[in-house]
């Protein structure tokens, strides 16, 4: 279904917002008008026009051939698609142009590597080749239950109001 932009009516939207503010979630359809008005950019963009006069500074302007033709063979994406876009076109463009996403991706989160959930086959293989297994939120939790019970038992009421509090922020989290 195509929608129109929330802001002007009139374009077909093709940016999608979602912004937090306060703990309330808003979300929005912009035309690419709006959403450059509204400073809403392509974080890629940018990119690929920095990485072209780096290396036209080093080549005379001369683009090498792997970033003029180098496709994708699973989904048929190039990088400076991804670049315009924003959207990587499948797992395997994260490998084949790690050496251009990945500064932006830390840029945008901080990290390269997964660092949220883990999946029940993984936490089994981890555990099958002996290696150390993550901690979940649930064992955490317990963790600061079972020590919220000890500084009620101890009478140290304000550690036990700040580890209360943070077992309702990670509760809250799931």
């Amino acid at each position: 279904m195509i929608r129109k932009c929330d802001k002007c009516g009139v374009e077909n939207a093709n940016t999608h917002v979602k912004t937090i503010i306060n703990g309330e979630l808003k979300e929005y359809d912009l035309c690419s008008a709006c959403a450059h008005k509204l400073g809403y950019t392509n974080v890629f963009a940018d990119m690929e026009n920095d990485f072209s006069n780096l290396l036209g500074s080093f080549f005379g302007n001369v683009l090498p051939a792997r970033t003029q033709s180098t496709r994708c063979e699973f989904c048929g994406s190039t990088y400076p698609e991804i670049a315009n876009t924003g959207h990587v076109g499948c797992a395997n463009c994260y490998q084949l142009f790690a050496d251009r996403l990945n500064p932006s991706i830390v840029r945008i989160h901080g990290n390269a590597a997964h660092c949220g959930k883990h999946s029940k086959i993984a936490l089994q293989k981890a555990q099958e080749a002996g290696q150390p297994q993550p901690e979940t939120k649930e064992d955490k939790i317990k963790q600061l239950k079972s020590q919220l019970d000890e500084a009620i038992k101890q009478q140290e009421f304000e550690k036990a109001a700040e580890l209360r509090d943070q077992i309702k922020e990670m509760e809250g989290q799931k």
